[in-house]
């Protein structure tokens, strides 16, 4: 029941989130402020809120700062609140009530992180959580805060909400409810097995706060009264309300009449007194609370003088407000402590958190199982990640074998071996050196040398006197502990760095030279500590950049490839979408992936920066569209070209070739048998070889000249031309030269070459004479969809090698005849050649591959079958022409992108083939005519365009007498075909459509079947 509360509540934090980023009249906070230990770690921390506002992740009318402490001293959780009380005074510039009607946001996150050291540079406040946003970026605990956070300001009036930036804390706001003057401590309630391990409010009855007892034992917390009936305290949260009243008393320690007073700000706001938010500010407010033991509380530095007088000005301020004590329930409190609860928390704790989206590999591609943990990370695929460990920020690469319950953070490993149990974090320095620290994944960062010194499996002071180093070798004028040891060598590459780091593992066990180790000493080194003051914070933020960018660009690739269809791929992207810089990764992938995933990466680029009407590196979506494309023709271009023939032996035989061919009409399998789809399915297809009013419509004439050269004829559009040179041949892809087809086919036939310098009156010379070919196709006009250019391009095969003397099959044909269309980059499939070079009904089909093997097999038809299709097939003229439009890009692109309805259509296309086939031989034309109806309905599913207005129209004013119908070629226009009902008559149909269209041009063909 717990976990469905949050879960909604939850669900309700990320609904007011989103409301505060879109709605102007949310109440949001007026400030949100963070505090930063130096300056460096301030401005990683800007980045991170100025890329999120350019992001649209964060409420713009929201004042965001960063205050690191003061000239980079440690000052204390207390002398960072007094900095921010300070900030606010002198932005809003008033002489009193200087935070009247302001609602601020605070988040203390300027530690050193020492208890888990790969956060020191960039900040626990901005480590990982493992859950991926709503949004698709994955989180941190900031963005928790944010989210979790944003329906609180509506819960009180004016005041300051201080959090600690290590303790990530889930409740439903509606909880709250602070109206006082004072302070209010947000609690939740938890076993007390957890509360002696933290601070717990001991309640004084009137739900305001009594007593802090911090990490008291089981026994001393029941004592005092601060465990319940079961077995829960109230938890210190870390979370604060301050009234405006409070916030101005504390301000008044820092100013003089309103205004700041830098003496008195540096008296509070220093490195010796250092003044701690929890202790000193929220211990006088404590109804129990006295003086002389609140001289006696724990520091965050040494009890001293100056701390003794800030302390007793502090509760002369405001030991007379107390402290409200806010006990929320349900609720959930998620401390990132120590590196080893960390590791615990994202390999097996993180189960708890399903109910928040919570998972172990988050922004993660690669190989690997549910067995180890990942946040924004690339495995590769030779890489070996054991149980347990934690991938963060890094790459995987080459034989790499991880260990179990390892942490690997902020590095790139190729080929490396890493021991179990360790820690291995990379820095890169301001100077643009690198270092990588080394230690285990339960070692103390605070443990003291000869005391609490666990290190990779031994101890520090076991490492130095079996290595011979003294304590000035690693410690100079610090104290004795790992957080200081100058351990790690100052390295001029990562690689080197890595190196280092285990070779210092080595070291700790015993596996090293003794001149190895004196080279050790001599290196220039460093300690978690000064490395962490020496890195590059903006390179660390780019670093993860350039990793997230990499591994969206795998995960959308590898979607891609497993067939997801390429819209619901661009989910991984989230609200901000491909990138320049994932625009750039996806082009290295596409360039660097075998042909069918090339091609899917380019058109699914393409159509999200059409979509998004986006340019990219200058160019627009029609360049990655080009790739695409031109990609496919160029594959099956250069398999064609490998096969051309030549034509040396040749003589002209004959001094005139008429070759004259039927159009066809495709039934079933339609668009299976074009490029790509035909290459990675095969394809399937039926169809038939008809003539239109009497005549075959598809005529070519070759004739012997006598002078060396080549003339070219179109004689149904009424163009001639002299060919005298083999370059003016070669110049043939372009597909509106009205003299493609011909140069393509003295090409294909091997008569011309298709590259490089020759004599045509040489090659002329040696077949015997010139060449005059001429074409026609009459009567049909174009767009009709009856594949009269492709059977152009066969009779023109078919005519020369007749007129050259060669015997050459159907089979042989089709081969060139794909050959011809990829030289004049009309692409397309090859259904439309077979169907018009050999008559009767065919079933075509090809194995997937580049190189197509066309079968055919001609369908054996009884001679009644042949008889009831005759009477009851027809054609129809729709009196349009096909609309001019990119429609082989469409339908081949939503193939190409795994559109669902495409895929589904062109699966069921194949087997529809096959059935029509059946029903055929069995004599059944009815259920052909049922196979034709719905393939119709597929053909529209695959392509919309296929059918219009008209198109409908005219089906519609012939539906009583017609049991069958379906579109010639790709329509959208052209022919149609309908099965007549039986007893209809052509000329009933005839006679309805005059009546209807009347002169329009809608009408009937004369058809017939070219049988054997």
């Amino acid at each position: 029941m717990k976990n469905l509360f949050l879960s909604q509540s939850y669900f309700d934090a990320w609904e007011d989130y989103e409301r505060s980023l879109k709605k102007s009249s949310f109440i949001k906070w007026d400030y949100v402020i963070l505090t930063a230990s130096n300056e460096e770690q301030a401005a990683m921390y800007r980045g991170q809120i100025e890329e999120r506002l350019q992001q649209r992740r964060l409420p713009s009318s929201t004042i965001y700062e960063v205050l690191p402490d003061p000239e980079g001293r440690r000052v204390g959780s207390g002398g960072a609140t007094f900095n921010v009380l300070a900030y606010l005074a002198q932005r809003e510039g008033k002489s009193e009530y200087h935070f009247k009607d302001k609602r601020i946001l605070v988040i203390h996150s300027g530690g050193d992180s020492k208890r888990v050291p790969q956060y020191s540079a960039t900040g626990k406040l901005f480590s990982p959580v493992p859950r991926e946003l709503p949004n698709g970026y994955a989180s941190t605990l900031f963005d928790e805060f944010m989210i979790v956070m944003s329906g609180v300001p509506s819960r009180f009036r004016e005041g300051m909400l201080i959090l600690s930036g290590d303790v990530l804390l889930l409740f439903n706001p509606l909880q709250i409810d602070f109206q006082n003057e004072g302070a209010a401590a947000i609690s939740f309630k938890e076993h007390v097995d957890t509360g002696k391990d933290h601070g717990v409010f001991l309640n004084d009855g009137n739900d305001y706060v009594a007593r802090f007892l911090h990490k008291q034992t089981v026994s001393m917390l029941r004592e005092s009264g601060a465990v319940n009936d079961r077995g829960c305290v109230d938890l210190d949260t870390g979370a604060v309300i301050l009234s405006t009243g409070l916030m101005d008393a504390l301000y008044s320690l820092i100013s003089t009449d309103g205004h700041l007073d830098q003496g008195k700000f540096q008296e509070f706001v220093n490195d010796k007194a250092r003044i701690s938010f929890y202790g000193d500010f929220l211990y006088p407010l404590a109804r129990e609370a006295a003086l002389e033991q609140f001289y006696q509380e724990a520091a965050e530095g040494v009890i001293c003088e100056e701390l003794i007088s800030c302390r007793e000005k502090i509760w002369q301020a405001i030991h007379s407000f107390s402290m409200k004590l806010l006990c929320l329930s349900p609720a959930e409190f998620i401390h990132f402590g120590t590196t080893k609860e960390l590791l615990s928390l994202v390999t097996e704790d993180v189960s708890s958190y399903e109910f928040l989206n919570w998972k172990k590999q988050v922004m993660f591609s690669g190989v690997g199982d549910a067995d180890f943990a990942a946040h924004r990370a690339y495995v590769g695929r030779r890489a070996n990640v054991r149980k347990g460990a934690y991938l963060e920020d890094c790459f995987i690469l080459g034989n790499t074998k991880v260990g179990e319950g390892c942490v690997i953070s902020n590095l790139k490993l190729t080929g490396c071996i890493i021991p179990p149990g360790i820690v291995l974090h990379g820095l890169r320095l301001i100077n643009g050196k690198y270092v990588v620290r080394i230690y285990g994944v339960e070692d103390n960062p605070k443990g003291f040398y000869k005391e609490n010194d666990s290190f990779l499996g031994t101890s520090l002071s076991r490492l130095l006197s079996e290595n011979d180093i003294s304590q000035d070798t690693l410690w100079q004028d610090k104290d004795k502990y790992l957080w200081f040891a100058n351990l790690y060598p100052v390295c001029d590459t990562m690689q080197e760095g890595i190196e280092q780091a285990l070779f210092l593992y080595d070291m700790c066990h015993g596996r090293v030279a003794k001149e190895e180790i004196r080279q050790w000493k001599t290196r220039k080194r460093m300690s978690l500590y000064s490395s962490f003051y020496m890195a590059d914070v903006n390179y660390s933020r780019s670093w993860k950049d350039e990793l997230e960018n990499r591994i969206l660009a795998s995960k959308f690739v590898n979607m891609l490839e497993s067939g997801v269809y390429y819209k619901d791929a661009y989910q991984v992207f989230g609200s901000k979408g491909i990138t320049e810089a994932i625009y750039r990764e996806l082009l290295k992938d596409a360039q660097d992936a075998e042909f069918s995933l090339r091609i899917r990466i380019y058109y699914a680029v393409s159509r999200f920066m059409k979509e998004k009407d986006l340019e990219f590196d200058g160019m627009s979506y029609d360049y990655t569209e080009g790739l695409c494309f031109e990609g496919i023709q160029k594959e099956i271009f250069d398999n064609a070209v490998s096969k051309l023939r030549t034509a040396n032996s040749f003589k002209i035989c004959k001094d005139r070739v008429d070759v004259k061919l039927p159009v066809r009409v495709n039934w079933g399998g339609g668009w299976t048998d074009t490029p790509p789809h035909c290459n990675e399915q095969g394809g399937v297809v039926l169809n038939a070889a008809i003539s239109l009013n009497g005549i075959l419509p598809v005529q070519i004439t070759v004739k012997r000249l006598e002078d060396y050269h080549i003339e070219f004829e179109s004689t149904d559009i009424g163009v001639f031309g002299e060919i005298h040179t083999v370059s003016e041949i070669q110049d043939c892809h372009n597909p509106y030269d009205s003299f493609a087809l011909h140069k393509a086919a003295l090409i294909a036939c091997g008569i011309v070459p298709l590259y490089g310098d020759a004599s045509l009156e040489d090659i002329l010379k040696r077949l015997g004479g010139g060449i005059y070919l001429s074409t026609q196709v009459i009567g049909i006009p174009k767009g009709s969809g009856l594949g009269t250019s492709s059977i152009l391009s066969g009779a023109c095969v078919k005519g020369i090698y007749e007129f050259l003397g060669a015997d050459i099959s159907d089979d042989e044909i089709y081969g060139i005849v794909l050959s011809m269309e990829q030289i004049m980059s009309t692409g397309g499939g090859w259904q439309d050649q077979v169907g018009g070079l050999t008559n009767g009904v065919k079933f075509i089909t090809t194995e997937p591959g580049i190189d197509q093997e066309i079968h055919v097999e001609k369908v054996h038809l009884s001679d009644s079958v042949k008889e009831e299709l005759q009477e009851r097939f027809a054609v129809i003229y729709t009196g349009q022409r096909r609309l001019a439009r990119n429609l082989l890009r469409d339908v081949v692109g939503s193939y190409i992108g795994a559109r669902p309805e495409s895929i589904q259509a062109l699966k069921e296309m194949q087997p529809l083939a096959a059935l029509m086939k059946f029903a055929l031989e069995r004599g059944s034309v009815d259920e052909f005519a049922e196979l034709l109806n719905r393939h119709w309905e597929l053909s529209k599913q695959l392509d919309q365009g296929s059918s219009n207005t008209c198109i409908e129209q005219i089906f519609l004013s012939c539906q009583d007498l017609i049991s069958g119908r379906f579109i010639a070629g790709a329509g959208g226009g052209g022919f149609l075909m309908v099965i007549l009902n039986k007893g209809v008559t052509k000329q009933q149909l005839k006679d309805r459509l005059h009546e209807i269209f009347q002169d329009s041009g809608v009408d009937v063909w004369e058809s017939a079947f070219i049988w054997d």
